[in-house]
């Protein structure tokens, strides 16, 4: 089980890490979006400041993922961007693979969070 749960959070980390340097260096090719995905990414844009806040969160949530040590934060620090992702993908996206990727990703975070719960006790005394 512990090798599972290695293996699940490297390549939950490493997505996120490749993820959040695509914000940076644009190197992964996209579909042409849809006349509503257009309205949120013109949306994005007028924000200057916020994918690269997003990048970065994916970046170091995802470093931090990766190691049994700072797993626990690592979860925490992805939670947000991993909710505006499924919530993106069930109200805009709508694809099959996206719901599915999606899903099994937040499914991933929260089963970490659950894991490390004991480390969250002393946040919420």
């Amino acid at each position: 089980m512990k090798t599972v749960k290695f293996i699940l959070s490297l390549l939950f980390g490493l997505m996120f890490i490749n993820a959040g340097l695509n914000k940076f260096f644009n190197y992964m090719p996209m579909e042409k979006p849809t006349p509503e995905q257009m309205k949120v990414f013109s949306a994005f844009g007028e924000i200057a400041w916020l994918m690269p806040l997003v990048g970065a969160v994916e970046v170091i949530g995802g470093l931090l993922f990766i190691f049994p040590k700072t797993r626990a934060l690592g979860a925490i620090v992805i939670l947000p961007v991993m909710v505006g992702i499924v919530a993106h993908v069930f109200t805009l996206d709508k694809s099959p693979m996206g719901m599915a990727i999606a899903g099994v990703m937040f499914l991933i975070n929260l089963w970490m969070i659950i894991d490390n719960k004991e480390k969250y006790k002393h946040l919420l005394s």
